[in-house]
């Protein structure tokens, strides 16, 4: 069972709008990661389903952070089909995110009140999603679609709160791009992650980097 409420969720990506999004196998290396942010300033974590057997070390990680990390809202991304869903959200998720809109995923997570934050490449899924009950929406890929289809889309529907993932940078230009566009909280991977960091264990690093991005933010907004 989730810890956090889909409300609780929401309002710790509004006092820190960043999601670092991570997948590794190796659940020690998750979990020094996963505490890197934390003591950086974070407070909501993505977990990603991209490898084998990524339900156990999410499973080994939410245990970790319930006891170390008790104020860090954990969930699972990638997710993509109702059955996944329901496996992390047993296994005690805070909220699902998906590349996709689903809307089976988007009932299961609403009957458990937990949030569910889907990818959205066009106004009218955001829209689907927001008919639903999706109070925060993905847009993915951040890349392609660029800030201005932030800034289009908040205009006809001022009412949008939505998080970019992919194609943000850890630098106050592409943060005040996407945050000047309107953007509620963006979601970073490998930017926060590079793989030499990761291979040298430098968790050092990555609190720093956290604790940078956190700053940039606030002083953006």
């Amino acid at each position: 069972m989730s810890t956090f409420s889909k409300t609780e969720v929401l309002l710790k990506l509004q006092a820190v709008p960043v999601v670092p999004v991570f997948f590794h196998a190796d659940a020690q290396v998750a979990k020094e990661v996963v505490r890197a942010c934390y003591e950086g300033g974070i407070r909501v974590f993505e977990f990603t389903n991209r490898g084998d057997r990524a339900d156990e070390v999410f499973a080994s990680l939410i245990s970790f952070v319930r006891s170390e990390c008790k104020d860090m809202a954990l969930g699972a991304g990638s997710i993509v089909e109702e059955a996944t869903a329901a496996r992390y959200l047993q296994l005690g998720a805070d909220f699902i995110v998906g590349p996709l809109f689903n809307e089976r995923v988007a009932r299961t997570c609403h009957r458990r009140g937990v949030a569910y934050v889907p990818g959205c490449g066009t106004i009218t899924e955001v829209g689907n999603a927001q008919e639903i009950g999706c109070d925060l929406v993905k847009v993915f890929p951040g890349e392609v679609l660029t800030p201005r289809f932030v800034k289009a889309l908040l205009a006809p529907m001022p009412w949008s709160r939505v998080m970019v993932t992919g194609g943000v940078e850890p630098t106050r230009e592409n943060l005040a791009e996407w945050f000047k566009a309107g953007a509620a909280c963006v979601g970073m991977g490998s930017k926060l992650f590079p793989k030499t960091v990761i291979a040298n264990q430098d968790w050092k690093a990555i609190q720093e980097k956290c604790q940078e991005v956190v700053q940039l933010i606030q002083e953006i907004r």
